[in-house]
């Protein structure tokens, strides 16, 4: 009992610490100001350049558009030189500046080619270049209507989607834009000899074809034959349009007489004083940041997470026995769902009102992932490691998030913060209302069910798979990583296979028949395993591949204890000290030359010799750089509670600093020994899963029942599969922030802003840790009581 209650108090302590840096950190963030409204003043006939100081858009460039009326006063928009285009809105659909729906009679002319366009109609265009008749459908690309042969480099995935498109009618097609530049005719590629290969694009939109020029591009696409015009330098008229995006930056619209009124959102400069030099057609009207403020909508939302928080705390009054009169067991579970569920509403509606426009202030997102946190905390349940050190872990990187968002000269920091106290609520609501819903683990006890299950897990993971290879790219597809959904249902897929082939294993039986099994149950595994490989290799980066070779290397270990099979523990370990020496040779004693290995080539060479790759180098030169500065306590030599709510630093200007950079950003801030007390925490939370995953394995030994024993194994290796991914990803994110390894880009679990590794991931981690720790706590119980009454 003593033990409990210390693990208790010291983790309600540690919480309690850390809430109050997060609260200090928003009390001592100074003030900081941004425009409301940018309004721009001119007569007919006049126009003006506008840019990044302009516009208070940090991700423009100087002199980024240029907005002007024409003789009869209408109102029109251009990109400025050499600038990237300008998008505008109208409702729902969208056009970029420089672009143009084409049309029949129209010449383009770039490089040596011109391309004439005889007819378009419904988004199928007739034109000829280079001697030769084309057409283009919006997905496919024909030559004297005759499809083009794909280009070397094209990878599998858009071969087999090229495929489909010329199998299926073409209301069936997937869009695939048409591209102008380079010396091949190919694929969907229209060649033109000296222009760098997609210089140019023809795209579907809106039932239509537009064309449109690269901003990287340096050779101009000119429109027209008998005074020709830069396409990229076309103006477009305001009339109807909703907003523009500069850069990253939106600006709605209001048109007044002689004013037209730009409402700047997302990405818009701070200010640290109200004043600023400006054009004389341009004024801006000032409003304050406010880290408190809640949107008309969502008003209630910090009294239910006020009110869960209350309801958390007096349910943990009555299972400490203060009120004896409601210890009723089953009603103070149904109470703790009830809270959990709203913990889960009041995300729900924080992650709506965000992606609406309007998301609520820092200070109403720290109130919401308090009260998920200690919510967690103070539900019914035995406290375990795993757990504990769990709810430390994200209220540590919520610290870390908040202190990047409010160090920051850019509104938009803030929003990796109120997204993940949204997914947090989400996700650890979601995790203890089932949690509390399945404390006897009577479903899962049921191999049918669970069996089912999977098989909808990983039917739902392979076809987010697929859609992320056909829609999406390497940043996911509708912002949201299925990858992190199929590292779930690869978990839970294997699991299911190792446990009952464990049973299989210790049944014994004739050989042959028991490799016949093995197959049968690794079939599933394997198909699923090639599938998601085919889905990284799509991403230009190794990580996901060496993170798998990390979580099979660490299942087979596991296995081989498991089923005493030492000769199989004794090579794995052997491979894994090879491993590490091969690591050590490479980056301090190797003479290796990557140099033909193209784009992985070029990563190992940055991290062998990152000084003489300076623009493929700054990233880790910056992270080095920005951990040499934090030295053991911090850049302000107080683990950086001197700097809470201040500026960011260096720290900010490491590229992907919120993902994959972020713990070289906590080591500059909290410092060496801040990291300590992380790795800490981190090491804890690996052993509170693989002792409850131990747990369950003795009691899978001692079980009498044979499903009993399947449902133990199946929670050992499941808990041991979730903890193997955790453990990739650690190595993988401090190896790449100290210079261990290759820049690789993977998320640092609980401190990195990764949304959906933290929603779909690492919350059903937590849970189905919750429920594994549970289940035994409640099994010990009744041999307790079972053994005082005999």
């Amino acid at each position: 009992m003593g033990r409990r209650w210390d693990l208790f108090h010291a983790t309600a302590a540690a919480l309690a610490l850390l809430c109050l840096l997060q609260l200090a950190a928003l009390l001592r963030a100074p003030e900081s100001w941004m425009p409301s409204a940018i309004t721009v003043s001119l007569q007919r006939g006049e126009a003006v350049t506008l840019g990044r100081d302009e516009l208070a858009a940090p991700h423009a460039a100087a002199g980024h558009m240029t907005l002007g009326r024409d003789a009869g006063g209408r109102w029109f928009v251009g990109a400025g030189e050499s600038a990237p285009p300008v998008t505008l809105m109208t409702g729902d659909s969208s056009s970029r500046s420089g672009s143009i729906a084409l049309a029949g009679g129209q010449q383009f002319t770039i490089g040596t080619s011109r391309v004439v366009i005889a007819s378009e109609h419904d988004g199928v265009a007739q034109f000829s270049a280079n001697g030769a008749s084309w057409r283009f459908d919006g997905a496919t690309l024909y030559r004297n209507d005759t499809a083009l042969a794909p280009c070397p480099d094209t990878p599998l995935a858009a071969r087999a989607v090229a495929m489909w498109n010329r199998a299926v009618p073409r209301l069936l097609t997937v869009a695939r834009p048409m591209t102008i530049g380079g010396n091949l005719h190919c694929g969907n590629r229209l060649g033109v000899p000296y222009v760098a290969p997609a210089s140019a694009s023809v795209t579907r939109r809106d039932g239509g074809l537009v064309i449109a020029q690269s901003s990287e591009s340096t050779a101009p696409l000119m429109m027209g034959s008998a005074f020709p015009q830069p396409l990229a330098r076309l103006t477009h008229h305001l009339d109807g349009v909703d907003a523009l995006i500069v850069g990253r930056t939106r600006f709605a619209i209001e048109q007044s007489g002689d004013a037209l009124v730009l409402k700047p959102s997302r990405y818009v400069t701070l200010y640290s004083d109200p004043q600023v030099t400006l054009p004389g057609q341009v004024a801006w009207t000032w409003r304050q940041r406010g880290l408190w403020t809640i949107p008309a909508s969502g008003a209630w939302m910090p009294a239910l997470a006020l009110l869960a928080l209350a309801a958390s705390a007096a349910i943990w009054a009555f299972q400490r026995g203060h009120w004896p009169f409601v210890r009723h067991t089953a009603r103070r579970e149904r109470i703790a769902a009830g809270v959990s569920l709203l913990v889960a509403i009041c995300g729900v509606t924080a992650l709506l009102l965000q992606r609406a426009g309007a998301p609520p202030g820092a200070g109403a997102s720290f109130l919401l992932a308090s009260a998920a946190l200690w919510s967690c905390l103070l539900l019914p349940g035995r406290l375990s490691l795993a757990w504990a050190s769990g709810l430390l872990l994200l209220a540590t990187g919520l610290l870390a998030q908040l202190e990047l968002g409010l160090g920051a000269f850019d509104s938009s920091w803030l929003r990796h913060y109120q997204k993940t106290s949204a997914l947090l609520s989400i996700g650890l609501g979601t995790g203890e209302f089932v949690a509390l819903r399945m404390r006897a683990g009577s479903v899962l006890a049921r191999q049918a069910v669970v069996e089912l299950a999977l098989v909808l897990l990983a039917c739902g993971a392979l076809a987010a798979l697929a859609m992320q290879v056909l829609f999406g790219d390497e940043t996911g597809v509708f912002d949201l990583q299925p990858v992190e959904f199929a590292k779930l249902a690869l978990t839970a897929l294997t699991a299911h296979c190792l446990a009952v082939g464990l049973g299989w294993h210790h049944s014994g039986g004739d050989t042959s028949q028991r490799w016949r099994r093995w197959l049968r149950m690794a079939a599933p595994v394997l198909l699923f395993l090639a599938l998601l490989a085919v889905a990284l290799v799509q991403v230009d980066d190794f990580s996901p591949l060496i993170l798998l070779l990390v979580w099979g290397a660490s299942m087979g270990f596991v296995f081989s204890l498991a089923s005493r099979t030492r000769w199989a523990s004794a090579a794995l370990v052997s491979a894994a000290l090879a491993v590490c020496g091969a690591i050590v040779l490479l980056r301090w004693g190797g003479t290796l030359d990557p140099s033909g290995w193209s784009f992985y080539g070029d990563r190992f060479l940055v991290w062998l010799e990152p000084l003489r790759h300076p623009h493929t180098g700054q990233q880790l030169l910056m992270g080095a750089q920005a951990i040499a500065q934090g030295s053991w306590f911090g850049a302000d030599n107080l683990l950086g509670l001197a700097s809470l709510g201040d500026g960011a630093g260096s720290g900010l200007a490491i590229p992907a600093v919120q993902d994959d950079f972020a713990p070289s950003f906590f080591l500059n801030r909290h410092g060496l020994a801040g990291a300590l007390l992380l790795w800490c925490l981190q090491a804890a939370f690996l052993a509170g899963l693989f002792a409850t995953a131990a747990r369950a394995f003795a009691a899978s030994r001692a079980a009498r029942d044979f499903r009993q024993a399947w449902l133990a194994r199946f929670r050992c290796f499941a808990l041991c599969g979730g903890a193997a991914f955790v453990l990739g990803h650690f190595l993988l994110s401090w190896g790449t922030n100290l210079a261990v390894f290759p820049i690789m880009g993977q998320p640092m679990s609980f401190l990195s802003a990764g949304g959906s590794h933290l929603l779909f991931f690492i919350c059903p981690l937590l849970a189905f840790g919750a429920i594994s720790a549970q289940s035994f706590e409640e099994i010990e119980s009744c041999r307790s009581m079972s053994n005082t009454k005999s």
